[in-house]
């Protein structure tokens, strides 16, 4: 996503969990408050499970509250059924997951919808709600190390969940769809999860929508089923994924299916949107992604695509994992493939290789805004160092007073973010050479492969392939609230 003129896109959450308006031109906010009470013990709650472990938070320092401890998820299998007409929302979720430690209940992330049962490994379990959590009690215990699968049936109204626009829980419904898409939580607002990109996992999502309508998400299309009025459309995502970048798009789109490299593309674009300079643009998607390959290494995933959304309360771009969503406004001045590089590079950056904590948002956001710099100087537009130099010369500009890697909760989505990211990508690459650089970001993406990452490891490879220590060079450009000189 991105914002102009000066900072080319910048992180929303569709329209935030984060307890205010972010305002899309200063991006700030406040975290929801932090849950009260001793770590993994809630008030009537006591058990067996150990008290150091925060089963209502995953543990991000900046957002305490978001994801759950005790587990980790290794896949979803979603069957979701949506009616466009009266915005009701029925679903069946089952999780795999293995325990990180003795559990005797754990937590699930839910926003608003009405739970009818939850099985876990075959026998009902008691489920009770605090706030925006689902409070699992199994008949059994669970030894640290087991598997177990929980079965969640739920449904309701999710685009109602939230009084508020500026509370909006990243589900937004309309008379003719619904688009679920939001950072840095969306999820929780249509299916039970673990909600921090911290545990990934692999997803299979079935959509059942009125068959007149689109049921579009993520990863490969391996069908579309109709039973009378309904279709269901199947995907599979065989990579990890975190859960904000899970998306559901229903609607009348005109869907287009091609191939490149042996890998399925899908392109899709709401039919409200005049045909033309958005499906011409779109098209170009895989050529942007062969170019950021050459820089970066392979393409991380199994399938290509996009979708443009004709809902005008969905305010930005994200970077939905093999399916990023456009808006249409983005062409509505002609040709642009600037946002295509940003999204397409956050499938190497954000996607592939995801965040540790929302404190590392540069490891994205900067990486993305430089990768388009690299394809704006590609493409005969301005230079990657024309781009710096711009950025360089506004010695009053706030990004320098906010440390880029530790932005605080309110500035992940900042230009410091953004903007002195990339800055501080090309200034390490103008230190250590091109050949040098680009050994970093490559080596980066591949150990890094579908997993989370921070920026003490991105610091730690710097310095092993440069062959040198580099603090002296991060401390200033990461951590500093002044201009480095």
């Amino acid at each position: 996503m991105r914002i102009v003129p000066v900072v080319r896109d910048v992180r929303f959450w569709s329209a935030t969990l984060l307890a205010g308006a972010l305002l899309l031109g200063g991006c700030t906010g406040s975290p929801p408050p932090a849950r009260p009470g001793p770590m993994g013990i809630e008030p009537g709650l006591e058990g067996d499970t150990p008290a150091e472990v925060d089963l209502a938070g995953i543990g991000d320092p900046y957002f305490p509250s978001y994801g759950n401890g005790g587990y980790d998820v290794s896949s979803y299998a979603l069957k979701v059924k949506f009616d466009p007409a009266t915005g009701q929302l029925d679903g069946t979720t089952t999780v795999k997951a293995k325990a990180t430690v003795p559990l005797d209940r754990f937590h699930l992330d839910l926003i608003g919808l009405t739970v009818s049962s939850v099985v876990v490994e075959g026998d009902p379990a008691e489920v009770k709600r605090d706030r925006d959590e689902l409070v699992v009690t199994p008949t059994r215990h669970i030894d640290s190390g087991q598997a177990f699968t929980a079965v969640v049936k739920y449904g309701g109204k999710p685009g109602e969940t939230r009084e508020r626009d500026a509370d909006h829980n990243g589900f937004f419904v309309g008379k003719d769809g619904a688009v679920a898409v939001g950072e840095p939580q969306s999820a929780a607002a249509w299916f039970p999860v673990n909600d921090h990109p911290r545990d990934k996992a692999l997803y299979t999502i079935d959509l059942t929508v009125p068959s007149k309508l689109s049921g579009l998400s993520n990863g490969v299309l391996k069908g579309r089923k109709t039973d009378g009025d309904w279709t269901t459309w199947s995907w599979h995502v065989t990579s990890p994924m975190a859960s904000y970048l899970a998306t559901m798009v229903v609607g009348d789109y005109r869907v287009t299916q091609t191939e490149h490299r042996g890998k399925p593309v899908i392109y899709a674009i709401a039919s409200s949107v005049p045909a033309g300079e958005a499906d011409r643009n779109l098209a170009r998607t895989t050529e942007v992604a062969d170019f950021l390959e050459s820089l970066f290494g392979p393409y991380p995933f199994d399938a290509y695509g996009g979708i443009v959304v004709g809902d005008n309360r969905v305010s930005d771009e994200l970077e939905n994992q093999t399916r990023p969503i456009y808006l249409p406004k983005t062409w509505q001045k002609g040709p642009d493939t600037i946002i295509l590089a940003h999204e397409l590079a956050h499938q190497w950056f954000g996607d592939s290789v995801s965040v540790q904590s929302w404190r590392d948002m540069w490891l994205n956001e900067g990486f993305a805004t430089y990768a388009e710099w690299l394809w704006d100087e590609h493409q005969g537009g301005r230079t990657v160092q024309e781009h710096y130099d711009r950025r360089y010369r506004d010695r009053k500009d706030r990004m320098w007073r906010v440390p880029t890697a530790d932005p605080g909760s309110d500035g992940i989505f900042s230009s410091s973010v953004y903007e002195r990211g990339a800055m501080t990508l090309h200034a390490l690459r103008k230190l250590v050479g091109d050949e040098k650089f680009f050994t970093i970001m490559r080596t980066w993406t591949a150990e890094q492969r579908d997993g989370n990452a921070s920026t003490a490891e991105f610091v730690t490879l710097s310095e092993r392939i440069a062959g040198r220590p580099l603090d002296a060079f991060f401390q200033p450009w990461l951590y500093g609230k002044t201009r480095p000189e």
